[in-house]
């Protein structure tokens, strides 16, 4: 019997390349985008093939727990291969949500199974597709939700782990459907000037229906000359709006800090407006690569007022206290508010994740309102509406303080069906923008006054 390995077509490239992303998402805990950019860069693809391998990487990420769920069904097994079973992901993907044949789909994986999980596998790989094939996607979550309850099957209709749909469905209620599938629809590219260096007329697109300095827009940014000179970046609409917020409240003359600034988005917007203030903007970093980023984004500022960027532990202040009218908090956190644009995150966090960040939230927003004037306010943000890291730990760090007034925030940044209380969070579905959350706070002249 002639040996059939040596007629099994080669993977194609896109395929090939959308595999290896994926292997080094989960192998090495690189981020989706990232990794991708990194790897069409290196491979010189036709638009289209591009094009492929990005829906492939994207809507793999995306839907990789409901993916799982369909395969271990179809293949009556709980536990495979880490590597076939990616493979059986982007089979799934292209069966059940792009319109790839159903012939070139199980063809083309089964191909790729071979070349990169070994020939044994190439049967399995074959059949499990085609039960997989058997259903449409619809018809997969409601088998898959028979028997569940409704937290369940939310979460599975909606692709998102259990918990995340707990979270959303405490904060929205009957609303939590609705924003959770806006985390499954990709969004255009937003761009943002750097104040005094650039007008958004610049930038090409759609403005930005409430921030002031961006538009949104198809493409390449590079292809845009004021990014490519820095004198523009991309940033969501939401991240500007917190920048704004901060902004806009009003607060003492003196110079502003950036407390976590890395990698440098709301530093390069906050650094422009606070020279249009005649001030000085002091953005640090506690990770020296990081700071380095920020360093970059910044660099097109020169002059009297020009940033300053430093590497330094935002927990352990390197400058003294007091000394701030102005300080942006925006604090590392889970990332859920911005699953639109990170597809594999909402699978690889976790609670634990949670308990690990909220003491870190929490020293980072004491250290802020310390490094905050008389008068001075302080910006916590996160890019969550998860209440461990952002109402909670709020109310944590204020419960032991009496010098500290709660700003109206969505008074202050004026987007409609923002508010949260005292506090913004902006949400996908409503405003197109990342899940932003930002609490204005305000060290008090006097002690003693306490919130209200």
């Amino acid at each position: 019997m002639p040996n059939r390995t040596l007629r099994r077509r080669r993977p194609d490239r896109p395929r090939r390349i959308a595999f290896r992303v994926l292997r080094a998402v989960q192998v090495d805990g690189a981020y989706a985008n990232l990794e991708l950019a990194r790897a069409l860069a290196g491979a010189h693809l036709e638009a289209r093939d591009a094009a492929f391998v990005t829906e492939l990487v994207a809507g793999t990420s995306r839907l990789a727990g409901t993916y799982d769920a369909i395969v271990a069904a179809a293949s009556g097994r709980d536990q495979l291969d880490p590597a076939l079973a990616e493979v059986l992901r982007l089979g799934a993907h292209q069966l059940l949500s792009m319109r790839v044949p159903l012939h070139a789909a199980v063809g083309a994986t089964v191909d790729l199974a071979a070349a990169e999980v070994g020939e044994k596998v190439a049967g399995l790989t074959n059949a499990v597709l085609r039960k997989v094939a058997a259903r449409d996607l619809d018809a997969w979550v409601a088998a898959l939700a028979q028997g569940r309850d409704d937290l369940d099957a939310l979460a599975l209709r909606t692709h998102h782990p259990r918990w995340i749909a707990q979270a959303y469905r405490d904060l929205l209620g009957d609303e939590a459907e609705t924003a959770l599938a806006a985390n499954n629809e990709a969004p255009l590219t937003t761009l943002v000037v750097r104040p005094g260096l650039a007008g958004r007329d610049e930038l090409g697109g759609e403005p930005t229906p409430f921030s002031p300095w961006g538009a949104r827009r198809a493409g390449n940014p590079a292809e845009v000359a004021a990014v490519a000179e820095g004198r523009a970046g991309v940033q969501d609409e939401g991240s500007q709006l917190m920048v704004a917020a901060l902004a806009h409240v009003p607060a003492p003359a003196g110079p502003w800090l950036d407390l976590c600034a890395g990698p440098g988005g709301k530093a390069a917007l906050l650094a422009g407006l606070a020279i249009g203030e005649r001030t000085r903007l002091l953005a640090s970093e506690r990770q020296p690569h990081r700071a380095a980023l920020v360093a970059g984004a910044l660099g097109a500022y020169t002059g009297e007022h020009a940033p300053v960027v430093i590497a330094a532990d935002g927990t352990r202040p390197a400058w003294p206290a007091g000394f701030f009218a102005r300080v942006m908090a925006d604090v590392p956190c889970t990332g859920l508010g911005a699953l639109r644009r990170r597809p594999e995150a909402r699978w690889r966090r976790s609670p634990a994740d949670l308990t690990a960040l909220v003491p870190l939230q929490r020293s980072l927003l004491a250290s802020a309102l310390d490094s905050a004037c008389p008068g001075g306010v302080v910006a916590y943000v996160t890019c969550s509406p998860h209440p461990r890291e952002t109402t909670e730990v709020v109310d944590a760090v204020l419960s032991g303080r009496d010098d500290v007034t709660v700003v109206n925030a969505p008074a202050v940044l004026g987007v409609p069906d923002a508010a949260r209380g005292d506090f913004v969070q902006l949400w996908p579905h409503r405003h197109g923008t990342d899940a932003m959350f930002c609490a204005l706070l305000r060290v008090n002249d006097q002690a003693g006054r306490g919130r209200r």
